[in-house]
């Protein structure tokens, strides 16, 4: 036992093996021994060879009691589901593979049905039934996330204190409001189910329920700056860590938190499609399908509404966010863009970058900088009205790219994707040739652009001929009143036009005239 306790000081399991041979082969090992193969092992470390049990590290040994000891060391390890011995003894020195990541259950509605109950459906009825139960279990799901992000990463960074409670709203928004809502939606199809496990009418479910999707407006119209805000708080180290223990435990499913976050958003786009799939498997006669229709018209109006809401936000985001070095930049027309067509980083003929802004009523170019630990975009130059733009897009090779000091050493690199953009109000004299980064970023450029140039042309021409229109109307209500008070007259006619007047007045004093001639005819007699 004390030669036990002598040899647990060495670190090296090998030395350990050597306790159990010389113990049980009864050689004595003495301290000279072990000193001796200390010293050797300080000198060079060889590296052990693999080896399925601790038998093959022992001597040959006639004793039956290390042939014993051997065979049950080795059974230990045949049990140990092929792990190594070392990690038999000491099972509680190595620590646990991960967790499996969780699965999410996708099982389909004919596979809870038993084969005598699926064969009283008909595979268009089936088809039917899996579309709705794929509606059923989306909520499902749904709910599921939402109170994951709540009690899996608002409560508890709420409570270390890793954010504050106004930056937790702000970033997580009113995702609980949300939950009795979908639940609701559960309820009524769930009720709804028969006693064979079929939805019979879904229709009037969905139209009395859609309406409540309006209250993810705020939601989406935020996200844009819940994202900036969040990203902005992966810096910070407690936030970083958590968030990642948070990405490698088995509930996350590999999702970060945006994802969870971002999950109702994408829920609302797959509506239109889910409702659409479930109509393509309705029959033409069944009462479903004008109210299904009326369902997809309902849901894509709300899309079509947070999609407007969505960008009205945005667009004032990055508003807020430009930083003007005149006052006389900032351009009357910026308060009147609601929208923000296009926006992305472009490169200039030198080579600088700049963040170009193509809002519907001005283009804004920008470079980004940062005050005060705020991300914030400079205007460069003055923002170009849409209404005054000129569109040219330049072939590859026409322009050659580089800056003064590297065109001083070579002739310049000829450039690919390149348009350019002017003003055609003299005054101004702005010319830019930019530079993107692929084909298909610079087409999605020139159509933004072109689509923004043409509405404005058409908003032009429709200002135009509204203001001819009203001044052709206001010139003939005036002349009408001009003439009616020239007459004197309270039962004088509306005329439309001044020709119909003129006409009318020549006949009146024809009329007074053969009056006249009348009276002086009688006054003669």
């Amino acid at each position: 036992a004390d030669r036990c306790l002598l040899l647990d000081g060495w670190p090296h399991p090998a030395i350990r093996l050597m306790r159990a041979t010389c113990l049980f082969t009864e050689m004595g090992p003495d301290w000279n021994c072990l000193s001796h193969h200390k010293q050797d092992y300080n000198k060079r470390v060889r590296p052990l060879a693999k080896v399925s049990s601790l038998v093959n590290l022992m001597s040959p040994s006639k004793n039956g009691a290390v042939r014993r000891f051997g065979q049950t060391i080795q059974s230990m390890s045949l049990r140990g589901d092929n792990k190594s011995p070392a990690t038999s003894l000491r099972a509680g020195s190595k620590a646990a593979g991960p967790t499996p990541t969780k699965r999410r259950n996708s099982t389909l509605w004919s596979e809870t049905l038993d084969v005598h109950q699926k064969s009283t459906f008909s595979a268009k009825e089936i088809k039917r039934q899996e579309a709705i139960y794929e509606l059923f279990r989306g909520e499902q799901d749904l709910i599921e996330d939402l109170q994951l992000a709540r009690k899996a990463y608002h409560d508890p960074m709420l409570k270390l204190a890793i954010m504050t409670e106004e930056e937790l709203a702000h970033i997580f928004g009113d995702l609980d409001a949300y939950i009795p809502l979908h639940e609701y939606l559960l309820m009524k199809l769930t009720e709804g189910t028969g006693p064979d496990g079929t939805i019979s009418q879904i229709g009037h479910i969905v139209i009395d329920w859609l309406p409540g999707l309006n209250a993810y407006k705020n939601y989406c119209s935020n996200q844009l700056a819940a994202k900036a805000l969040l990203d902005q708080k992966k810096q910070d180290k407690r936030v970083q860590d958590f968030l990642q223990r948070c990405l490698e435990s088995p509930f996350s499913r590999k999702l970060d938190l945006w994802s969870f976050l971002d999950i109702p958003r994408s829920r609302l786009v797959k509506y239109p499609l889910l409702l659409r799939e479930i109509l393509r498997h309705t029959p033409p006669d069944h009462p479903d399908g004008t109210k299904l229709e009326r369902a997809i018209t309902i849901i894509q109006e709300i899309l079509s509404d947070i999609n407007v809401r969505k960008g009205e936000s945005e667009c004032q985001y990055y508003i807020d966010k430009l930083e003007f070095l005149d006052e006389k930049q900032r351009d009357p027309l910026l308060d009147k863009c609601k929208t923000l067509l296009c926006h992305g980083e472009l490169r200039t003929k030198s080579g600088s970058r700049l963040h170009v802004f193509l809002f519907s009523e001005l283009l804004v170019l920008t470079r980004p900088v940062t005050r005060n630990d705020r991300s914030c975009f400079q205007v460069y130059r003055q923002p170009i009205p849409v209404r005054d733009l000129s569109l040219e897009d330049l072939q590859d090779g026409e322009i050659r790219m580089g800056g003064s000091f590297r065109g001083a050493f070579t002739n310049g690199e000829k450039a690919k994707n390149v348009f350019r953009v002017s003003s055609v109000d003299p005054s101004s004299g702005q010319s830019h040739t930019l530079n993107v980064s692929d084909v298909y970023h610079k087409q999605q450029w020139l159509n933004c652009l072109r689509t923004a140039m043409a509405q404005q042309q058409g908003a032009a021409t429709g200002a135009q001929q509204e203001l001819s229109t009203s001044a052709k109307q206001h010139s003939s209500s005036s002349l009408a009143k001009i003439c009616c008070d020239g007459e004197g007259d309270e039962n004088c006619p509306h005329v439309s036009s001044p020709k119909l007047r003129a006409q009318t007045l020549s006949k009146t004093r024809l009329d007074q005239k053969l009056q006249g001639s009348q009276k002086r005819e009688e006054t003669g007699v």
